[in-house]
């Protein structure tokens, strides 16, 4: 999947993974030594998320169902909960500072396809 920010007409991952089930999107990142740039996965049904277990920070982006940016989180490390966005329906996990290399904002529109 790739994921577009049409907003700023930039580009937040061109290779995103979507998690389909229970063990996906549990696991999530978990085991991972890094996220490279460009890589992404995207949670369905997620106003939060945790860093339990992990070994790098990343950033994450909550998306409502319109697609429009409802939260940003900017590296979050190994063992932080993020805060609960009650508007998000997707969050977007993203190599730490693509937020800001982006230079996504709240309100922003993406395209996921």
């Amino acid at each position: 999947m790739h994921i577009q920010n049409k907003t700023r007409s930039t580009t937040l991952a061109q290779s995103a993974s979507l998690a389909r089930n229970f063990f996906e999107r549990t696991h999530g990142l978990l085991g991972k030594k890094e996220l490279f740039p460009g890589e992404a996965l995207v949670i369905p049904q997620c106003p939060a998320i945790h860093m339990f277990f992990m070994r790098f920070p990343i950033d994450v982006v909550f998306v409502d169902k319109a697609y429009k940016v409802v939260g940003l989180v900017k590296s979050i490390k190994p063992f932080q909960l993020s805060r609960i966005f009650l508007k998000a329906y997707f969050a977007i996990e993203l190599k730490a500072g693509t937020i800001d290399a982006t230079g996504t904002k709240i309100g922003d529109l993406l395209n996921l396809e």
